[in-house]
């Protein structure tokens, strides 16, 4: 390897919010083997910050399952919560760069923008009523009315190379504006994971396909706040036998039940792996 070259850095970024399904642990495995493949590093990052639903236990099963299969990460697991502070700052660089703008529409408002537009049989975006409100109107609305913060869409294209899915292009105006702090001053998914995956270095993000609807909001994101982009790849997912996404109703379908059914973890990584033909 090009010793000008960064050295690869994956991750697999489960939630805690509940048991390890296969799912995830085909997408830790496919990052495993690419790490060791390219002298890389594997990564782990626990995302925790859906406080309602995230507990302790559910991380220490992920973790116990994940050593159970072989598949502990080269360093000491990143635990997302720890760093919202990061998280925050990025979102007040955005709005001082004018790349975010709060929004003081209200739940009510927005479900009734919402309402209307699935009555007339249209997708719903948001109608950017907030989009570009002057100095003194949002300072006379933050003594009276809380606010959300919209990460602001630029106009073009925005274009990758995915790793399985090949050349894709995104019309930005099919983007929304999408909201990257709630109205308590918490992070949305969008924004953290992408503050975090540049803080980790990482420099390929290998996860499922159902993650490619994000991938342009967040490629804008990183240039946004003045970061390197990474390499995306998206995975096909696992299906059942009827052709739709693998859940308990099909059986098995978390590390635990196939443990307790007596599946060794060389058996089950075997099963889940890459051939030589391919998905």
């Amino acid at each position: 390897m090009n010793n000008d070259t960064p050295k690869i850095r994956v991750r697999f970024a489960p939630s805690p919010t509940g048991h390890l399904h296969i799912g995830g642990v085909r997408t830790a495995l496919f990052n495993y083997l690419y790490a060791r493949q390219q002298g890389g590093t594997y990564c782990l990052r626990i995302e925790d910050t859906d406080k309602e639903r995230s507990t302790d236990a559910n991380m220490q099963e992920i973790l116990s399952a994940l050593e159970w299969l072989g598949l502990s990460a080269d360093e000491k697991p990143v635990i997302q919560s720890e760093h919202i502070q990061e998280h925050l700052y990025a979102a007040q660089q955005l709005l001082n760069k004018d790349k975010a703008y709060r929004c003081f529409c209200t739940k009510e408002e927005l479900d009734t923008d919402k309402a209307k537009a699935e009555a007339e049989k249209r997708p719903y975006r948001y109608s950017g009523k907030c989009r570009n409100l002057s100095a003194k109107e949002i300072q006379n609305k933050l003594e009276v009315k809380p606010y959300t913060v919209r990460f602001r869409i630029p106009e073009g294209v925005t274009r990758f190379k995915d790793m399985v899915y090949k050349d894709i292009a995104v019309n930005n105006e099919e983007i929304d504006d999408f909201i990257i702090l709630r109205s308590d001053g918490t992070p949305i998914y969008q924004l953290s994971v992408v503050v975090d995956d540049a803080n980790m270095g990482i420099t390929h993000v290998i996860r499922g396909e159902d993650h490619l609807s994000n991938t342009p909001k967040q490629i804008l994101l990183y240039l946004a706040l003045g970061k390197k982009v990474p390499k995306f790849g998206h995975l096909p997912l696992i299906l059942a036998s009827d052709g739709k996404r693998l859940s308990k109703r099909h059986g098995a379908s978390s590390v635990n039940e196939f443990k307790e059914l007596g599946f060794l973890p060389e058996g089950l990584l075997n099963g889940l792996a890459p051939t030589e033909k391919g998905e």
